[in-house]
């Protein structure tokens, strides 16, 4: 376990060596990548998500997804915000009294990331935050900073890899509910990394890893949570995308899920 998880932390470290490294020593040479300066869309982009978790001991998780994408332009800066809801319907012996395709709120999240030209100059990445909503199944307010980079091969369409899209993003929560509460679940304190691979297989299909789901890290009680994520993207036509994943843990010291599976259906306009 311990040489699987050092062998996981290579893509990482790498990451952070290249989104915070001078550009001037990387671009192009190191890796044959180069840092993309620009990686926002002007299109705005709707998803619908669907995802069926195997939680462990009988108990499975159902959630239906709704994802929207906003270009943003603030000046010289530029960026882009994302707004997640979700409904989820969690059922099995070990789980409150419902039913599959019981449906009840989940998660609310708003995402914002984006990059000005006068900051961090020899660095084109990105900053940003996101916030949790206290309602629906988390039960508490969430915060956190994030930083990411978009990297693509030197060669372009001569290359497999289409491109390398490490983020990092510490989430601290706070609880809503009275201490003595035995419905909320503990303040959320965890570390997330993507070391986000895409690979193409034709112009409009990619394979990507670690895109949708990371590797955690419970900073409040300690704990890893690594899973093998991967993710099949096609693009039908210039307006629509479908995509299906699927990820399972290999280590998991911080519970999270055993098994997942979800598809996507992308529309941009």
């Amino acid at each position: 376990m311990k040489f699987t998880c050092a062998l996981l932390c290579i893509p990482l470290a790498l990451a952070c060596t290249l989104s915070w490294g001078d550009e001037s020593k990387y671009s192009g040479n190191f890796l044959g990548l180069d840092q993309d300066s620009n990686p926002f869309s002007n299109q705005h982009i709707v998803e619908f998500w669907g995802y069926h978790d195997y939680l462990g001991s009988a108990d499975y998780s159902d959630t239906l997804k709704l994802r929207y994408y906003q270009p943003l332009q603030i000046d010289s800066w530029r960026g882009t915000m994302r707004l997640d809801t979700s409904y989820v319907s969690n059922y099995g012996p070990l789980q409150p009294s419902q039913s599959a395709g019981s449906y009840s709120a989940g998660n609310t999240l708003l995402t914002v990331w984006g990059t000005h030209p006068d900051i961090f100059t020899h660095w084109g990445g990105t900053l940003g935050g996101r916030v949790i909503f206290p309602f629906g199944n988390n039960g508490q307010w969430a915060v956190g900073p994030q930083a990411g980079s978009v990297y693509h091969p030197a060669e372009g369409s001569n290359s497999v890899l289409a491109d390398f899209s490490p983020l990092a993003r510490y989430m601290y929560g706070f609880a809503t509910n009275s201490a003595s509460s035995t419905s909320q679940p503990p303040p959320l304190r965890r570390l997330d990394l993507y070391p986000t691979l895409g690979f193409a297989v034709t112009p409009d299909t990619q394979i990507r890893f670690w895109d949708e789901n990371g590797i955690n890290y419970n900073t409040a009680g300690g704990g890893w949570f690594v899973p093998i994520d991967a993710m099949v993207t096609h693009r039908l036509n210039k307006h629509f995308l479908v995509a299906l994943g699927a990820s399972k843990e290999i280590v998991q010291t911080y519970q999270q899920y055993n098994w997942s599976v979800y598809g996507k259906l992308s529309l941009n306009f």
